[in-house]
């Protein structure tokens, strides 16, 4: 007799992402969907739904002069989803049908958002759902002062909406393709305070996390009550904007001061985790070397746990060095603002960590197996295969849900967009996650031997 599989909560986020993508491709795949029928391959279809699901903002095709009214709609709708949680949906659903929800749905939305507890998920979906339509129609509004009297009313406020959307999730995608060139993203309001002020504040406050917003919310700005977490990601999160904005101001000198100061803040915040840039990062007029290194880090580093953000997660930096803090102070135990932090938040930092280098190097090694011999500049062809540094780059972001490339993404080979894929769903879901997925639970193994290691 056959085994039952049993749906656990991990089990189930995993396949309900994996539901999301397989509607999202059929849909884009509809010849309707492009604006030249039957455009849209099937890959194409699959990369952009993972992508926009993921929320990562990766392309193979410019989101504005390929995909139709009905495809970027489609492509919102995904970002949405991705955004605020697919758990977070399904719970919404079921209690707008007013069925009641038991331990089993708890702990599927638990599971989802990364909650401590189980009590109070009703009033956290609530908060998660008010607080993400409230802040992305405040970031719209703004917006349309800016896109309205550049496009007209219709398109400047479709437009506005999806941009703020799309920031807000940490997505990526934008609409600029026929109005700025193809793949340029927000590069033509590199100046503009309206877009490089709007857009990384939504992508900061959906970078915080959900947890945060409701610590801040109870506490308002009373920060000694403020629980550890939210302590650490404020920290992290001025640490992370104030340093990289004074870094490329620094290294970007040849900017107009106007242009320099607000680019340098957009391009310090967009890293963690949303694929908008205002500068150029190749070509003619890229951004210096130390930008392009210090934008590889930001997006390593990535947002905050239980948030729209992706990245190894400023809580996991901020554990990691405070457990190095410790270990130079001669402390037994990791500590923070009057508090001990569990061992094993230190233990699962340091593997979370392990497993993303682990998939970084394994895909930066797959993206430069595949890529060799394939021109991936149109303009000169004689330049085949893929840097060093191209395949880092485009391997982190995929990771860490970012969406940034140095203009290679179009021209990869049928194996690199696979493993970009995988990896986009990896960073999304969850790397332990989709691991934890597979783990079938068991009784408890009888402890081995103990014996040291010497480590450095």
């Amino acid at each position: 007799m056959q085994k039952k599989i049993r749906l656990t909560p991990v089990r189930l986020l995993v396949l309900g992402y994996l539901s999301v993508i397989i509607i999202g491709t059929l849909l884009l795949i509809i010849p309707f969907s492009s604006k030249i029928t039957g455009s849209a391959s099937f890959m194409d279809a699959l990369f952009t739904t993972v992508s926009a699901s993921c929320v990562t903002g990766l392309i193979v095709q410019d989101t504005a002069t390929h995909w139709s009214t009905f495809g970027q709609v489609v492509i919102l709708f995904l970002i949405q989803i991705g955004g605020i949680g697919f758990m977070t949906v399904v719970y919404t659903i079921l209690m707008l049908g007013g069925r009641k929800i038991g331990l089993k749905e708890r702990t599927f939305m638990q599971e989802a958002v990364s909650a401590p507890t189980l009590s109070g998920m009703g009033k956290l979906t609530t908060t998660i759902l008010i607080g993400t339509l409230a802040f992305e129609a405040l970031g719209a509004f703004v917006l349309c002062f800016r896109f309205v009297p550049d496009y007209g009313w219709g398109e400047g406020i479709w437009i506005s909406v999806f941009t703020s959307v799309s920031a807000f999730c940490n997505a990526g995608f934008d609409l600029m393709g026929d109005k700025t060139g193809k793949y340029s993203s927000m590069t033509a309001y590199s100046g503009d305070p309206i877009v490089c002020l709007t857009i990384p504040l939504l992508i900061i406050v959906g970078g915080l996390g959900f947890f945060v917003w409701k610590d801040i919310k109870d506490n308002r700005f009373r920060f000694r009550k403020y629980e550890l977490h939210t302590k650490l990601v404020l920290i992290m999160t001025a640490i992370l904007v104030i340093v990289p904005t004074l870094v490329i101001m620094l290294a970007e000198n040849d900017l107009p001061w106007k242009e320099r100061v607000f680019s340098s803040f957009f391009t310090a915040v967009t890293p963690r985790t949303a694929g908008f840039n205002a500068l150029p990062l190749s070509g003619a007029g890229s951004v210096k070397s130390v930008t392009l290194l210090l934008t590889i880090i930001l997006m390593f580093i990535g947002g905050s746990s239980g948030s729209t953000a992706g990245g190894v997660k400023t809580n996991t930096i901020a554990v990691l060095g405070l457990s190095v803090i410790s270990l130079v102070r001669g402390k037994r135990s990791v500590e923070c603002f009057g508090r001990r932090i569990d061992e094993t938040n230190v233990k699962n930092a340091a593997q979370f960590l392990t497993i993303f280098l682990t998939l970084i190097v394994v895909g930066a090694v797959l993206l430069c197996l595949f890529e060799q011999g394939n021109s991936l500049w149109p303009d000169d062809p004689e330049i085949t295969g893929i840097t060093v540094t191209e395949s880092v780059f485009e391997v982190v972001s995929a990771l860490a849900t970012v969406g940034l490339t140095t203009g290679v993404t179009p021209q990869l080979t049928l194996g690199s967009q696979i493993v970009l894929c995988v990896l986009m769903f990896l960073g999304r879901a969850g790397c332990m996650t989709v691991m934890l997925s597979w783990k079938t639970p068991s009784a408890p193994a009888a402890e081995l031997p103990m014996e040291k290691v010497r480590i450095g």
